[in-house]
C-alpha cells in the first residue's frame, strides 16, 4: 500500500475491524514510550539499550521493494535448457473498505487477534519463536500482522537474524507512523494466497470468483486458512491429510471469530465449508512442465529452503536434476503403452486411468524423470507425488527386507530365507498374533499349498506374506519401511496385519526411493530434484543429500536377488519386464478392486516406479481399473510393467549391461539364473536348487537342499508359473493349485525334511473364483483387508 505523510493520515475509523473502541485518536507521537520499552526488551538483547534507542531514532522506512511487482522464476533441466518461466504477478490492491468485514475478522482471528490493541511486536511470541529456532526445532512464527506486513512490503522472505532485526525496527516505525487500518489493508494486499494470487482481491477471485467485498465468513475463513500454507491447504489439489489440516485450520479461524465476538454462535453453527473453484494453470505449464515445477516447488518448500511467498515473488533460477532426454522417454512410454490404447469415447472406463511415474538414480538419489499426468493444465494433481492410493504388493519388498535384515525366524524357530517353506493356502489364519487371527485371501482365492518364500514372492502370495510379517514383527516391518525411505506419516503405515499387502498409501516418488535404497546396497538417500538455485544471479546453498545405512548391504542384495525372480520366473507377476533384455528386479502391486496397479523395478543403474490409478474424472472418487484399455481385469504386470519396460529400454539404450552384486548361494535369486546373465523369456528354471547363502540359515546338506539342523530352508527357489488370464502369468504353464503330492500341511514356515518341491508339470489353468469377501470379524477389520485379494 502507498504510504501517506503524517499530515495526510486521519484517526482510525470507529468502524475498525476490531469491533472495539480504537485505542488511538488524534495525532500520535513518533514512538510511543510504552512501545519502546516493551519492544526494547527484545531488541536490546541484540544491540544493547543505547544502541536500540539510537536505531529507532535513525531508522528510515524504505520504499516498497519489488515484492509488489514480482519477477519471474526460471526453471531449467539439468542441461540448462528451459522447462518453464513463472512468476507473473496477480495482484489488485484494494482499500480496506473494499474487503468485507467478515474477511477482515477472519484474517485477524487467524494471524493476530490483538492487532488493534497491541504494539508492533509480540514480545512473548517472538522470544518463544527465537528459543525454538535456537533449539533446532525449525523456523517458528511469532510475528504480528505489522511485522508480516513489513516483511511482505519492505524486506525479503529470508530467514535470518539480520532480516529479523530490520523487520523489528521498521515495524516499530511503521506502527508509529501509519494507522492500524493502513497496516491491515497493506497486509491483506501483500499476503500470498497460493495459485499465484497476491492480495485478498486476487485470492477471492482465484478461489471463489468473487470480489473481496463479497466474501462471506466461510470464504473469508478459508482465505485466512491459506495464509498458513497455501499449497498444502488448497483443497482442490491437497492430499487427504492436507484437506483435513485445512478443515481443522478453517474451524480454528471461525471459532476464533466467535471468541472475539466477530461472529455469533448461531451464525457460526450455520456456516458450511465453501465450494472452492478448480485452479487454472499458469501459461507455459502445459504437459509435464507444470508437474516438474510443482515437484521442485514442493521440494524447496518442504525442505525449508524457500517459502511459497518467496518463490512467488520471483527472481530465482532453479535447475532441476531432470534429464530432458529421459523425461521425453518416460512421456513416450506412457503414450505408446497406455494412452494409445485408451478409447474413452467408446470405453468410458478408459477415462478413469491416471498414470504416474518416477525414475531415480539409485547412487545419488537424483530424480531423472517424472510423469505427473496427462497435462498439468487439465489434471492438476501430480500423480507422481499423490499419497492417496494404496501401494499393494509393492510393499512386500519391504517385508522381505525387514525379515532378511533382522534375521527373523518362523513360528517354529527357523531362520527365514528364500527357501523357507510356507503354507500358501488362501485365507489361512496368521499364527502367532493376538486377538482374532487375520486371514488374507490370495488373488482369486487360489490355494498354493506348501511353497517357498521365493515362489511366494514370484507369484505374490498374500497368505505367505501376512505370516512372514507376523514372524518378523509388524513394528519391525513398519520401521523398515520408514528406514528405507517412506515418510513416517504415510497414511495407512501402521503396524497392522495387512501392512505387508500394501494398505499404506505412499507416493510413486516414495516407492521409487524405497527401491533405490535396495538397489544401492541398503544406503538410503531421499530422492531430490533441485540441482542448483540462484537468486538474481547469486548462488544459494542447498542441503547436501543425507546418506544412511537403512539395512545391511547383504540384506539389500538378498532382497534384490529374490525380486529378480518376479521378473525372471516365466510365471512371475512381472515377467513382461524380461523384454528389457538385461538383469532386472522388481515387484508388481494390484490393490483391492484394482483401484491402483503398480510396477516398481530396477537395474543396477536405474530405478523406476510406475503406477496406474483409477479416478473418476467428474467426482475424483477412486474407481476400479478393471477393463481399462479393453483388458480383462487390471494388474501391475500389465500396463505398469509395459510402460516400465518401454521406458527403461529407451533410457538405458547405449548403456553397458551390468550385473547386480552376487549373493553367495543366492546369485540367481532362486530362479535358476546367474546374477550377470541376460534373462530370456523362454528360459525355464533350473531343476537344481542353488547353493545356500552363507550365514543365512540356508541348508548345506540333505535331500533337496534340506539340512537336518534347519528343516525350514527347503525346496527350490522358483518354479514355473501360470498361464493366467489376468495378465500376470506367462506361457502355458500353471502355478501349483495346492500342495505337492505327499506334501504335509504343517505349521507355517515349518516342514519335515525331504518335502518334495511343487510339481512343475504344465497343466491347464483352472478357472479362478472371485476373491472371497472381506470378513469384518478378522483382526484388522476393513482397513486391514483393503489390499487383500491382490496377487500382483
Amino acid at each position: 500500500m502507498p504510504r501517506t505523510s503524517r499530515s495526510e493520515r486521519s484517526a482510525p475509523s470507529s468502524k475498525s475491524p476490531s469491533g472495539r473502541r480504537p485505542r488511538r485518536t488524534g495525532p500520535r507521537r513518533l514512538i510511543p514510550t510504552w512501545r519502546v520499552t516493551v519492544a526494547g526488551l527484545v531488541a536490546s538483547l541484540l544491540l544493547g539499550i543505547g544502541g536500540f534507542v539510537l536505531a529507532v531514532s535513525l531508522v528510515q522506512v524504505p520504499d516498497a521493494h519489488a515484492a509488489a511487482t514480482a519477477q519471474s522464476n526460471t526453471w531449467l533441466y539439468q542441461d540448462g535448457s528451459v522447462i518453464a518461466r513463472t512468476g507473473q504477478t496477480n495482484r489488485q490492491n484494494v482499500a480496506l473498505d473494499k474487503v468485507s468485514p467478515a474477511a477482515q475478522h477472519a484474517a485477524l482471528a487467524a494471524e493476530d487477534r490483538d492487532f488493534y490493541h497491541e504494539g508492533a511486536v509480540n514480545v512473548p511470541g517472538l522470544l518463544r519463536a527465537a528459543v525454538k529456532t535456537a533449539k533446532g526445532e525449525g523456523t517458528q512464527g511469532g510475528s504480528t500482522i505489522t511485522q508480516q506486513y513489513v516483511k511482505n512490503t519492505y524486506l525479503s522472505q529470508q530467514q535470518s537474524v539480520g532480516r529479523k532485526v530490520k523487520e523489528l525496527f521498521i515495524a516499530l516505525k511503521v506502527d508509529a507512523t501509519e494507522t492500524k487500518d493502513d497496516v491491515l489493508a497493506g497486509y491483506l494486499n501483500t499476503s500470498y494466497y497460493g495459485r499465484g494470487a497476491y492480495g485478498i482481491q486476487a485470492g477471492a477471485q482465484a478461489y471463489f470468483g468473487v470480489d473481496a467485498d463479497a466474501l462471506d465468513p466461510a470464504q473469508g475463513a478459508y482465505l485466512a486458512t491459506l495464509l498458513n500454507a497455501p499449497s498444502a491447504y488448497d483443497v482442490a489439489t491437497a492430499t487427504a491429510t492436507g484437506k483435513q489440516n485445512a478443515m481443522n485450520r478453517w474451524n480454528y479461524v471461525l471459532d476464533g471469530m466467535v471468541k472475539e465476538n466477530w461472529l455469533s454462535a448461531d451464525e457460526r453453527a450455520a456456516v458450511t465449508f465453501p465450494e472452492v473453484k478448480e485452479p487454472q494453470a499458469a501459461p507455459g505449464l502445459s504437459g509435464q512442465a507444470g508437474y516438474l515445477v510443482n515437484a521442485a516447488t514442493d521440494y524447496l518448500v518442504s525442505h525449508q529452503i524457500l517459502s511459497e511467498a518467496a518463490l512467488a515473488k520471483g527472481g530465482y533460477t532453479v535447475k532441476l536434476s531432470i534429464d530432458p532426454a529421459r523425461e521425453q522417454d518416460l512421456t513416450n512410454a506412457v503414450q505408446s503403452q497406455l494412452t494409445a490404447n485408451l478409447k474413452p469415447e467408446s470405453r468410458p472406463k478408459d477415462a478413469n486411468a491416471q498414470a504416474g511415474a518416477v525414475s531415480v538414480d539409485p547412487r545419488t538419489g537424483a530424480v531423472l524423470a517424472l510423469y505427473g499426468g496427462t497435462d498439468y493444465t487439465k489434471h492438476f494433481i501430480d500423480n507422481a507425488a499423490r499419497r492417496d492410493y494404496q501401494a499393494g504388493s509393492t510393499f512386500k519388498a519391504i517385508a522381505l527386507a525387514a525379515a532378511l535384515d533382522s534375521g527373523a525366524r518362523t513360528q517354529s524357530g527357523q531362520t527365514i530365507g528364500p527357501r523357507t517353506v510356507y503354507d500358501g493356502t488362501s485365507g489361512r489364519k496368521v499364527r502367532g498374533g493376538t486377538g482374532t487371527p487375520y486371514a488374507a485371501p490370495n488373488e482369486g482365492g487360489k490355494d498354493y499349498g506348501q511353497i517357498t518364500l521365493q515362489q511366494a514372492t514370484d507369484w505374490s502370495v498374500n497368505s505367505v506374506f501376512t505370516q512372514l510379517a507376523q514372524d518378523t514383527g509388524l513394528e519391525k516391518v513398519r520401521d523398515t519401511g520408514v528406514a528405507l525411505g517412506l515418510p513416517a506419516g504415510t497414511p495407512g503405515l501402521g503396524a497392522q496385519p495387512a501392512l505387508p499387502l500394501g494398505v499404506a498409501t505412499p507416493s510413486v516418488l516414495d516407492m521409487a526411493g524405497v527401491y533405490a535404497t535396495l538397489d544401492n546396497g541398503g544406503r538410503q538417500i531421499t530422492p531430490w530434484l533441485v540441482q542448483s538455485l540462484e537468486y538474481e544471479g547469486r548462488p544459494m546453498a542447498l542441503p547436501a543429500p543425507q546418506v544412511t545405512q537403512a539395512i545391511s548391504e547383504q540384506a539389500a542384495n538378498r532382497v534384490t536377488a529374490m525380486l529378480r525372480g518376479v521378473v525372471d520366473d516365466p510365471g512371475g507377476t512381472g515377467f513382461r519386464a524380461q523384454a528389457l533384455g538385461r538383469p532386472a528386479a522388481g515387484k508388481t502391486g494390484t490393490t483391492d478392486d484394482q483401484k491402483s496397479v503398480w510396477f516398481v523395478g530396477y537395474t543396477p543403474e536405474l530405478v523406476t516406479a510406475v503406477a496406474l490409478f483409477g479416478q473418476d474424472p467428474a467426482t475424483g472418487a477412486q474407481v476400479s481399473l478393471s477393463g481399462t484399455g479393453g483388458t480383462d481385469g487390471a494388474a501391475g504386470g500389465q500396463y505398469p510393467a509395459q510402460i516400465w519396460t518401454a521406458y527403461m529400454k529407451a533410457a538405458l539404450k547405449g548403456t553397458p549391461v551390468t550385473s547386480f552384486p552376487v549373493v553367495a548361494g543366492q546369485a540367481d535369486g532362486g530362479s535358476g539364473r546367474g546374477a550377470g546373465r541376460t534373462p530370456s523369456a523362454s528360459a525355464s528354471p533350473s531343476p537344481t536348487p542353488s547353493a545356500p547363502a552363507a550365514g543365512s540359515g540356508a541348508p548345506t546338506a540333505g535331500t533337496d537342499g534340506a539340512s537336518p539342523s534347519d528343516p525350514s530352508e527347503q525346496g527350490s527357489g522358483s518354479s514355473t508359473g501360470s498361464g493366467r488370464t489376468d495378465g500376470q502369468g506367462g506361457g502355458s504353464t500353471t502355478r501349483p493349485g495346492g500342495s505337492a503330492s505327499g506334501a504335509p500341511t504343517g505349521p507355517a514356515g515349518s516342514t519335515p525334511a525331504a518335502t518334495p518341491r511343487p510339481s512343475r508339470t504344465p497343466s491347464t489353468a483352472p478357472a479362478q473364483p472371485s476373491a472371497p469377501a472381506a470378513d469384518p470379524a478378522r483382526q484388522g477389520g476393513a482397513a486391514a483387508n483393503a489390499a487383500a485379494g491382490d496377487g500382483g
